[in-house]
């Protein structure tokens, strides 16, 4: 994801900060596997913590609702800061997280260490395209974002099997652990690299950005993106419990199946673009049927491995990919005001992860793990609907 709270150029528009790009890049990776640990891990810290699964899946939840907060209101909090120190505060915010979370010895104080996560998702996707247009020329802005996106796709692929093999290695609390020093080598590395970025005032308020949803198609597509992101966040959460319960795979195969999902994710990220070329609409309405029916065939056929291992490859091939298509269409829909409908994106995309992952949680511990997926069709199959009536409004 993509966005910037400050419309500003590079400090000089004939040189390129290429290494702060990369360094920058390498604190994506750290930051989207700190937020998405939790899925590999979730059955050892439920039970280590004392808690049901559900509940050490709020943990996402929580990440995502301060990610909230935090991308609505770090412009004003931001202030005057140099853009490149409020990076590092969140960067050694990031590495106090993971520390947090692995010392954690009770699930208050992981929950808090998960908030801390939430703070810097939230104000380093909502600075990350700003970040690029001071690194770089204005047209070399697309490649270095690509770059960003690539550590964010290389997190995707291997946090969560990386994560499953760390902890039957050395325990849950080691995996968190070792994202303090990947943490801690970003911190360095963009301290000698980045340039000094000074604020520019003119930055749109977060009461601007609400004001989008004015517009009949910024509400409707807003809410089919966030549905669809609701029902994907309210299976993916809780795949690790349904594949060690349901499926009953070991930790080897466990950790094979979630890198078998990058794996798969990735190259969806790489095709997703011919599709989209082809029928932006009708791809973003097809993404979240596919979906759909694959959480109902996993309803009833959860107990056959290899039919589990195809579904969920196709699950990370289309779900991994969606993201990319929602993020056109912030650039087609808003052509002369990308930044604060960026903004928007962010804010939607995080609670609605809060919500997914909080309704699947409660589906989870009190009725059972069918009613997770069944709530993630249905959410799919309300996202899939409204996607279609967005396009029928945009025609």
């Amino acid at each position: 994801m993509t966005t910037s709270i400050d419309n500003t150029l590079p400090d000089d528009s004939t040189s390129a900060h290429w290494t702060g790009v990369w360094a920058i890049t390498l604190c994506v990776f750290a930051l989207v596997a700190s937020e998405f640990m939790p899925v590999s891990l979730l059955s050892p810290v439920s039970r280590d913590l004392g808690v049901s699964e559900g509940l050490a899946g709020q943990g996402i939840a929580i990440s995502g609702a301060l990610a909230v907060l935090t991308s609505l209101s770090i412009t004003r909090l931001a202030g005057n800061i140099d853009r490149k120190l409020l990076l590092l505060g969140l960067t050694v915010l990031m590495a106090l997280s993971g520390a947090v979370i692995a010392l954690a010895p009770n699930y208050l104080t992981y929950m808090a260490g998960r908030a801390l996560i939430g703070i810097v998702i939230g104000g380093f996707w909502s600075m990350s395209a700003a970040l690029a247009l001071r690194l770089v020329p204005e047209d070399q802005v697309p490649r270095a974002l690509a770059i960003f996106n690539g550590g964010n796709a290389l997190a995707m692929v291997i946090a969560a099997p990386l994560g499953s093999y760390l902890g039957s290695v050395m325990g849950w609390r080691g995996a968190f652990f070792c994202l303090v020093p990947v943490a801690l080598v970003a911190f360095i590395w963009q301290g000698v690299s980045l340039p000094s970025m000074p604020p520019v005032r003119g930055e749109k308020s977060s009461g601007n950005v609400l004001r989008l949803f004015k517009n009949p198609l910024v509400a409707l597509g807003m809410a089919a993106c966030g549905l669809f992101f609701m029902g994907q966040f309210a299976l993916f959460t809780y795949l690790r419990p349904f594949l060690e319960t349901v499926t009953r795979v070991n930790v080897s195969t466990l950790s094979l199946i979630l890198l078998s999902i990058g794996i798969a994710g990735f190259i969806g990220t790489l095709i997703i673009g011919f599709f989209l070329r082809a029928g932006h609409y009708p791809t973003l309405t097809a993404i979240p049927l596919v979906m759909a029916v694959i959480a109902v065939m996993l309803m009833v056929s959860g107990h056959t491995l290899w039919l589990v291992v195809v579904l969920l490859g196709l699950w990370g091939l289309v779900a991994t990919a969606a993201p990319v298509g929602w993020w056109s269409w912030v650039a087609k829909t808003f052509p002369d005001n990308a930044e604060a409908g960026g903004g928007l994106m962010v804010a939607v995309v995080q609670l609605s992860i809060a919500l997914g992952s909080t309704s699947g949680g409660l589906a989870f511990d009190h009725v059972g793990w069918q009613s997770t997926f069944g709530l993630s069709g249905a959410l799919l199959t309300l996202a899939a609907i409204l996607t279609f009536i967005t396009y029928r409004r945009a025609r």
